[in-house]
């Protein structure tokens, strides 16, 4: 039996798609172990969403070049796909861009029966319409993810990834329906919707608001559905009236912001500004008042000034997220913004660290107000002091006593204490 190494680099979807080849493999008679010199094949699932993510995967080729030299190597994904003839001067044999991932096992096969020179295809992923269905039948942990959507048509000015994933093309709704319902009887309760732009699903008319109805109404056994990110734009009225009925959407919805300036956000070519963002958020509270609302700024941002940090600075204190992630803008080759004029390192760290303070402020606050109330938690798994963690609705972590029978398991709980970072609660009888 073949052991294949697996190493992804990236986003929630990378791996998705990486567990769902695993899967595929493991079908097919291969056996999946941690990489390492024993490995007969490595399988590496790139990512190129900064030009640090490049050098990454090559390195981490090399290293699996290093680990056995002898070994079938694959190298598949975004930084094949945008590398151009890159690609071809990698040390692998098994070369495949994104849109034809599932290529890979027959690929493999062959390669094993017939010992053929390398291998490379990388699709013009600009022409690519169909959805290729790489689906999860495992999980690791105790929430489940489900693909259901690949691509991007917003060309953000500091964004590749439109042009490594492709268009928009999303997975059919009886598919998603399908695979939640076998997810829940799996003893799943919470469910995660991934994608690369997830509000921009669309399966011949049916928009995410219209599946996520459809979830609600087809799924009932599913305890909680959450989404993994969503632009402010595309929360739609039928979404609105979803959250306020149903409690089976988590109270928490993470929104990238990026910036809040306006003239900015401009040069980013993102599709909103500061006034629709809050407007939107104020008719999001009015349905979910105590929702916790997280996001994503860059700092730094070429023609950004002290002034313009500044107001994002406040126009965040003014929306009051529940925390932020924060990256300083890391310039990209191939995208608009990388040929703006950069601002210096020193003061993008400067930004990033007054900014990540705030987070922590906003985060603390946030938890603090929920000390002493009770909340539905579906607990994950022991942390390192021996106790239960799990998330609740509103992605609290909270650590508590309890037996490992509730893992996966939903119960209420009080919250106790926020001390250190860290929520503690007591299960209700």
């Amino acid at each position: 039996m073949y052991k294949v190494g697996f190493i992804t680099l990236g986003c929630k979807v990378n791996i998705y798609e990486s567990n769902a080849l695993e899967q595929e493999l493991i079908n097919n008679g291969f056996s999946i172990v941690e990489p390492s010199k024993y490995c007969d094949i490595f399988v590496i699932n790139t990512c190129s969403v900064t030009n640090t993510a490049d050098q990454k995967s090559r390195q981490m080729v090399s290293k699996a070049r290093r680990l056995n030299k002898d070994a079938i190597v694959c190298v598949l994904g975004c930084y094949v796909q945008t590398s151009g003839l890159k690609a071809n001067e990698l040390d692998a044999d098994i070369i495949l861009g994104n849109g034809n991932k599932l290529e890979l096992i027959p690929l493999l096969k062959q390669r094993i029966a017939e010992k053929q020179e390398k291998y490379v295809s990388v699709i013009d992923i600009m022409k690519k319409r169909d959805y290729e269905n790489l689906e999860v039948t495992t999980y690791d942990h105790a929430r489940a993810f489900v693909k259901i959507e690949d691509g991007c048509n917003q060309f953000c000015a500091y964004c590749i990834i439109p042009y490594a994933r492709g268009p928009i093309r999303s997975k059919k709704a009886s598919d998603v329906i399908q695979e939640l319902k076998r997810i829940c009887s799996m003893g799943f309760n919470e469910v995660v919707l991934a994608g690369i732009h997830t509000g921009k699903y669309n399966d011949n008319g049916i928009k995410l608001s219209d599946l996520i109805e459809q979830i609600l109404i087809e799924v009932p056994e599913l305890k909680r559905l959450r989404l993994s990110s969503i632009e402010i734009n595309e929360i739609d009225e039928k979404l609105l009236q979803l959250m306020e009925k149903s409690n089976v959407l988590a109270n928490h919805l993470h929104l990238p912001l990026q910036t809040g300036n306006n003239k900015i956000l401009s040069l980013m070519n993102r599709p909103y500004d500061t006034e629709t963002f809050l407007k939107k958020v104020k008719e999001i509270r009015k349905v979910r008042p105590d929702i916790a609302i997280t996001t994503d700024v860059i700092v730094g941002f070429p023609y950004e000034t002290e002034e313009d940090f500044l107001a994002t600075k406040e126009f965040i204190k003014e929306v009051n997220f529940a925390g932020l992630h924060v990256f300083p803008y890391s310039k990209r080759n191939g995208t608009k913004a990388s040929t703006m004029p950069q601002i210096n390192g020193i003061i993008k760290k400067m930004r990033a660290k007054e900014l990540i303070e705030l987070s922590n402020e906003l985060e603390d606050n946030y938890y603090k107000s929920f000390v002493g109330k009770e909340v539905e938690v579906i607990f994950e798994q022991r942390d390192n002091m021996g106790l239960l963690e799990g998330h609740s609705s509103n992605y609290i972590l909270v650590h508590v006593e309890a037996n490992d029978d509730l893992i996966r398991k939903n119960a209420r709980v009080t919250l106790l204490e926020y001390k250190d970072g860290m929520m503690f609660g007591k299960i209700v009888e």
